[in-house]
């Protein structure tokens, strides 16, 4: 679930597509959209700030991506903490896949 609080307290909730996809880290794209790593669903997955979410599949089955950030280069960056690996993904020209 991705939750959203409101100034005054009212919260939302949004259902992440992927069952059981364990999410990790949230943070937030120069496209305005945030962004989060989904650990045990083994994706990236993007929420607009009207709650539509998009994922993005990553190319290591079973790394468990954690730890998203964006870079100064307008990226999100991530580890695959199974997969051993550093991941980038465009958000400018990223599109949903599962």
């Amino acid at each position: 679930m991705i939750g959203r609080i409101t100034i005054g307290g009212a919260i939302t909730e949004y259902p992440i597509p992927t069952a059981h996809s364990s999410t990790d880290g949230i943070t937030s794209g120069l496209d305005g959209n945030l962004w989060f790593a989904e650990c045990t669903g083994y994706k990236i997955g993007r929420i607009t700030t009207g709650g539509v979410i998009g994922e993005y599949r990553v190319p290591t089955d079973g790394s468990c991506p954690v730890g998203i950030a964006a870079g100064p280069d307008g990226n999100l960056w991530f580890t695959e903490y199974v997969g051993n690996n550093i991941g980038r993904i465009r958000s400018t020209t990223a599109s949903p896949r599962s």
